[in-house]
């Protein structure tokens, strides 16, 4: 038989994290790493529109380092150093930096805002560009507050969401869809 997904433990509104301490599901720490699964949820949706290969397969590599940072967030910070979690690496930062590089070689540079949209490819990579600023906020909240949050993993985030906004320009290039200028009303 099937294991049953749903363990009804969550009833009444608490959770435990990766150690077993319980605490409330709107906690900040359930609220960050449920963000970061947000995330990851539209990298993937992202990745189903855009047709380039190579993009796919960094999508696919941010997606699992999206789950080590889940992991991470989700873990009791005084259990931690006891468990085997996944750590996320310099390199993983330096991955992204040399992706946008890359990219920012081809794309013409930028001499407006530019608004979201022109294609579904497009937009879903800035809705993920957003959730990923959301997740920094909510980690970097975490920090303020003395909740222990791996400082990789802020420095990470910041640089998936200029990652994510690069690759929105990349695929409307790859495209051949005319970036959308932000045309402010002036009077």
């Amino acid at each position: 038989m099937a294991t049953k997904i749903y363990t009804k433990t969550g009833d009444k509104g608490k959770t435990s994290l990766i150690g077993g301490t319980k605490v409330p599901k709107s906690h900040i720490r359930i609220e960050a790493y449920g963000t970061v699964d947000e995330l990851n949820s539209y990298i993937g949706l992202a990745g189903d529109h855009i047709m380039d290969a190579h993009t796919k397969t960094i999508l696919k590599e941010i997606q699992d380092r999206l789950f080590t940072i889940g992991s991470s967030l989700a873990c009791d910070p005084d259990k931690e150093p006891l468990m085997k979690i996944p750590d996320l690496k310099e390199a993983d930062i330096y991955l992204l930096e040399n992706e946008m590089d890359a990219m920012n070689n081809i794309l013409p540079p930028m001499k407006f805002f530019v608004m979201p949209g022109g294609h579904v490819a497009v937009s879903t990579t800035h809705i993920a560009r957003c959730v990923c600023r959301r997740s920094e906020r909510l980690c970097v909240n975490m920090q303020e507050h003395e909740l222990f949050v791996e400082p990789l993993v802020i420095k990470y985030l910041n640089r998936l969401s200029d990652y994510l906004f690069v690759v929105s320009r990349y695929v409307a290039h790859l495209l051949q869809v005319a970036e959308i200028p932000w045309k402010p009303r002036v009077a």
